[in-house]
């Protein structure tokens, strides 16, 4: 399918992200410092089957050309025939419009399947104008009526966009996660200083606890991560998301792409006991930021997990000078951890007249509840007094 935007420039659509040139893809995406946007990243999902049609992921990635057939901009775009992944809870609108007599689904979504993190999701290649990324939001749209679909939705945007998004007539709407700021602390004992007396103690147990029943915690990145790893973690990662979830979405050959494609954008946090490994935490290096994605273990001891997947990773962004830790979705335990709240931002437009008005009804009720919940939950952060 292809439909001309202007005399210089063309819109596309593929439904294989592997068709489309690694290094154009990329060039598109550099900008937002992110490995979830990468081409590697979008393709292993694709291409071990955890995104395809028959899980209600359909690929339709949406390019823009110019007139010589260069890609000055993509958009990671699917077609959906329900809502789970997304990490944006539509279902109660998906009801609704149901017992109206209509059909939510199929809708477009733009996002990272499987992926809580915020970042671009216009990506423009370095010389495209401003022209190029009007032209290809007003793309998207007009797919919802060409394709006959209730909605289209992009989640997990920059405020800016966000912000512009609205301008445009999309919906807009808030929720929050937890993430940990590094103010250029030189160690974890710096940011302890930071912290009231009784926090900072109650951290200083936790982990001492957790690693009173670990040998061994290792940082695996790059040349250093083997198949072994993989398949200890995989292990985990299947358990835990069976025992939580009900399924996991990502099979083993989902993580045997990656260690081929991009193993400097990962870290595997492994805790080892008595010569095995017991735990672990999937995470991926960005630009500025460590994303926590995925935890497992097959031996459970107390406060574990806040060791492996919260002050593991902020001993490493700290080692590493990263900016923040993204801990992934909803956790108010994480507050008392030293990660802060912050915003989400996702953009909405939906097609039928009477859904619009009554979302856009609701939408404003909720953003109002995330602002008065992220305002409390910052008077509750664990930080002396006089830092908050």
């Amino acid at each position: 399918m292809g439909a001309k935007s202007n005399q210089k420039s063309r819109l596309r659509l593929c439904e294989d992200i592997s068709q489309i040139e690694p290094a154009a893809w990329d060039a598109c995406a550099a900008a937002a410092a992110q490995p979830f946007l990468r081409h590697a990243f979008l393709c292993a999902l694709e291409q071990s089957g955890a995104v395809c049609p028959e899980t209600g992921w359909l690929p339709q990635h949406l390019i823009l050309e110019n007139a010589q057939g260069v890609i000055c901009a993509v958009m990671p775009l699917y077609l959906k025939a329900h809502s789970q992944g997304e990490y944006v809870f539509d279902h109660a609108w998906a009801e609704a419009f149901h017992r109206a007599g209509g059909n939510y689904y199929p809708k477009l979504l733009c996002a990272v399947p499987f992926t809580p993190v915020s970042g671009k999701r216009v990506l423009c290649h370095p010389s495209a104008t401003r022209e190029h990324e009007a032209a290809i939001i007003s793309g998207a749209c007009a797919l919802v009526e060409k394709m006959n679909v209730s909605s289209l939705h992009i989640n997990f945007l920059p405020q800016d966009d966000w912000q512009e998004l609205g301008a445009q007539g999309f919906l807009r709407r808030t929720d929050q996660q937890f993430h940990w700021c590094n103010q250029h602390y030189p160690d974890f004992d710096a940011f302890l200083d930071v912290l009231a007396s009784r926090k900072r103690k109650n951290l200083k147990r936790e982990r001492q606890r957790a690693l009173e029943n670990v040998d061994e915690v290792e940082w695996l990145t790059g040349g250093d991560l083997r198949p072994e790893h993989w398949d200890a973690f995989f292990g985990f990662y299947e358990d835990t998301s069976q025992r939580k979830w009900g399924q996991a979405y990502l099979g083993r050959d989902f993580f045997a792409r990656i260690h081929d494609t991009m193993p400097g954008d990962v870290l595997l946090i492994m805790a080892k006991r008595q010569g095995r490994y017991i735990a672990g935490a999937l995470n991926f290096i960005g630009g500025d930021a460590l994303y926590g994605r995925n935890w497992g273990c097959i031996e459970d001891h107390p406060f574990l997990h806040f060791e492996i997947c919260y002050y593991q990773a902020i001993d490493f962004a700290i080692a590493r000078g990263l900016a923040r830790v993204e801990a992934g979705a909803q956790g108010a335990h994480k507050l008392a951890r030293g990660y802060e709240p912050t915003r989400t931002y996702s953009a909405h437009y939906i097609a039928h007249a009477g859904l619009r008005g009554a979302i856009a009804e609701y939408l404003a009720s909720e953003r109002q509840y995330v602002d008065n919940d992220i305002d409390h939950l910052q008077q509750h952060t664990p930080f002396k007094q006089e830092i908050k």
